[in-house]
């Protein structure tokens, strides 16, 4: 204890080279003491956090020699040899502790958890999604409050179109799995604005406010004192100003911004590396900063130091997102802006941009933020790089002569409900074909089995090999018509379609990944392929696939709009984006900020976990406001609540009776 108590102290006071000496010392002469295995890991601890990860991998086997039913060394040496890039040996480590047969403690149940979760975690990466899913669901099994390995296994299973996605197991009820999904796979899941907003505000708490150990007070900055006679400083921030859907629409719109009223500068907190997107993207904004290996705290002094007077929030609920940096407040003026599909009910976002196809005046009340409107709410870059070689139909797995429907959305936004409908629709035109975007082998044999279970034969399922997105855009080509998916419609895959010459048929949802589809179709001068209800839609894409003619003249529409339609005149965005800047500046002078309405939002959230929206008996739509009256007002009477608890404001202005 000694020994220990002296090396932390050395560590503490920046000489840890010193506390590794004395560790290395004391093993050189304690080659039989009895906690030589504590040692030796600590020493290994030691050795990984100085970069040093050869000579930790070896004392950590080292260390797991020593000691058979010591579990940590394991665990530790899995995250050496992952770092190292044996990502296979450290998932052998990992199933080492996983399978280890000892006594059951409390720690060795913790390194048990840990060991799964590491396994679900890196077969995830590898997109080895249904090892990933077993090992999530051994981890939840031993251990089945945790909110984070639901969230990645009930996400895998989207990406693995495995239907029912919510199924209880083990201790695990279908409402434990609901409440604790993530926003990004509820997009793809309900289409209930009520409860993705709920269910966002319950993400900042828990990803927050919990982690933080207290609720985070959120400070506001003092109105400046009249108009401000410099040009706004605009930060954009994001993980995914690279190779990226985010980065591939938005590549050509900061240099686009008119630099007398803006000074454009972006905060990366992406992966390390470039690319031609990100070349272009540094080239387009006047200050470019690398934040990915700031604290938080760090990131958000860089930001104040530049003097941001905006700062949008390009990542919301998605992977490397800085929601506690944003809780920071580093600026005065936050937004939420295309990287997630909706709100996030967080207190330190005052707007979210959208457009009136998105969010009309009735739907305000389901966003915590203020709305904006652009005249479309996406970008879209016009000179994106198309290979100019188009692929035959024979090479990419394409009949000669078939209706060529696609989708190339990820799978985890494939439905029950919205391949059932496909297959409807092949039914009905015999001689089509469905062309979507390949994940693995499993997922693609599901969906064909699926498809050959209702008569559909599974030559008639065609997979898209991935490939880079030049490439990509030119296979569109080969393509008839594209089917949107719900409630997570396309997005930057629409308007890559519609860019491509493709007619794309969707039908409006309510919540916000829904609608986006429906808004870019308006902006590219289609509205009619925007279909009332799901059965309009399936009739629409029907009549279109039997229709030669009709395919022709919406190609032409495209072909003939394409440069002068609002979806591709990014300089026409950028004119209105910076309209919306300097409104938003005039709110914060005048001290008209918004305030983000959060109250009562846990209620909602564990009312709207209460259905199973798989089942088909489930209806939700327009009917959902009278839907959470009803359940409202059923607990009122089982149970009497306080009358401003029923309600959030301002929304009891549309859901109160």
């Amino acid at each position: 204890m000694d020994l220990i108590a002296t090396a932390e102290a050395l560590t503490t006071n920046h000489a840890a080279d010193a506390a590794l000496d004395l560790y290395g010392m004391w093993i050189d002469h304690n080659a039989s003491h009895p906690v030589l295995y504590a040692v030796l890991f600590n020493y290994g601890v030691g050795l990984a956090d100085a970069g040093r990860l050869e000579e930790a991998a070896d004392i950590y086997r080292r260390a797991a020699a020593a000691k058979a039913d010591f579990l940590a060394p394991h665990i530790n040496l899995g995250t050496v040899l992952e770092r190292l890039g044996a990502r296979e040996e450290a998932v052998r480590q990992w199933l080492l502790a996983a399978h280890a047969p000892t006594n059951v403690t409390a720690d060795t149940l913790t390194w048990k958890v840990t060991a799964w979760k590491q396994i679900g975690r890196v077969l995830e990466a590898a997109h080895c999604e249904e090892p990933a899913e077993n090992a999530l669901r051994q981890s939840l099994e031993l251990q089945p409050a945790q909110p984070d390995a639901i969230q990645h296994w009930i996400a895998l299973r989207q990406a693995q179109c495995r239907w029912p996605i919510v199924q209880s197991f083990g201790s695990l009820s279908r409402g434990q799995l609901m409440r604790a999904m993530s926003p990004l796979s509820l997009a793809a899941y309900a289409d209930d604005p009520v409860l993705q907003l709920a269910n966002a505000h319950r993400s900042y708490l828990q990803e927050v406010e919990q982690a933080a150990g207290h609720a985070v007070t959120v400070g506001s900055w003092p109105a400046p004192q009249g108009e401000s006679p410099r040009r706004l400083r605009v930060g954009y921030l994001s993980s995914d100003l690279r190779d990226h859907a985010i980065g591939f629409l938005t590549a050509g719109l900061y240099a686009l911004h008119d630099r007398s009223r803006v000074e454009v500068f972006a905060y990366y907190t992406g992966p390390t590396g470039s690319d031609e997107t990100q070349a272009r993207i540094r080239a387009g904004v006047d200050h470019w900063t690398d934040i990915a290996a700031m604290t938080d705290q760090q990131a958000a002094s860089r930001i104040v130091a530049d003097k941001i007077d905006i700062l949008l929030d390009m990542n919301g609920y998605t992977r490397d997102a800085r929601t506690r940096l944003l809780a920071l407040r580093p600026a005065p003026i936050i937004v939420n802006w295309l990287g997630f599909p909706g709100t996030m009910g967080t207190p330190h976002h005052h707007y979210i941009i959208a457009d009136r196809h998105i969010i009309p005046p009735e739907h305000e009340i389901y966003y915590s933020e203020k709305v904006l409107r652009l005249p479309c709410y996406q970008p879209t870059d016009a000179h994106r790089i198309v290979a100019s070689e188009t692929p035959t139909r024979a090479e990419c797995g394409l009949p000669d002569g078939a209706m060529v429907y696609c989708c190339f959305n990820g799978a985890n936004k494939i439905t029950r409900a919205v391949f059932d409908r496909w297959l409807a629709i092949l039914a009905r035109v015999p001689d089509s074909v469905l062309w979507l975007l390949a994940t693995n082998d499993e997922t693609s044999g599901r969906l064909r089995a699926h498809a050959e279970a209702a008569g559909i034969g599974a030559q008639r399922i065609v997979f898209a090999a991935r490939r880079n997105n030049p490439e990509h855009l030119a296979r569109y080509r080969l393509a008839d018509l594209f089917l949107d998916t719900t409630p997570y419609g396309a997005h930057t895959t629409a308007s890559d379609a519609l860019w491509m010459g493709v007619p794309v048929v969707t039908f409006m949802g309510e919540s916000f990944p829904a609608r986006v589809c429906g808004s870019l179709l308006h902006a590219a001068s289609l509205p009619d392929l925007v279909c009332r209800d799901a059965e309009h839609y399936q009739r629409t894409a029907i009549r279109i696939g039997q229709d030669a003619q009709l395919r022709n003249a919406l190609r032409t529409i495209l072909r003939y709009r394409r440069d002068d339609c609002v979806l591709f005149d990014t300089a026409l965005l950028a004119r209105h984006l910076e309209e919306l800047f300097a409104d938003m500046w005039n709110d914060y002078c005048a001290g008209r900020l918004p305030v983000p309405a959060l109250a009562n939002l846990k209620l909602y959230h564990e009312i709207g976990c209460e259905p199973d929206r798989e089942q088909a008996g489930w209806h939700g739509g327009a009917g959902l406001a009278a839907w959470y009256r009803a359940r409202l007002a059923y607990r009122d009477a089982v149970s009497p609540v306080a009358a401003d608890a029923l309600l959030w404001e301002p929304a009891s202005r549309a859901l109160a009776a």
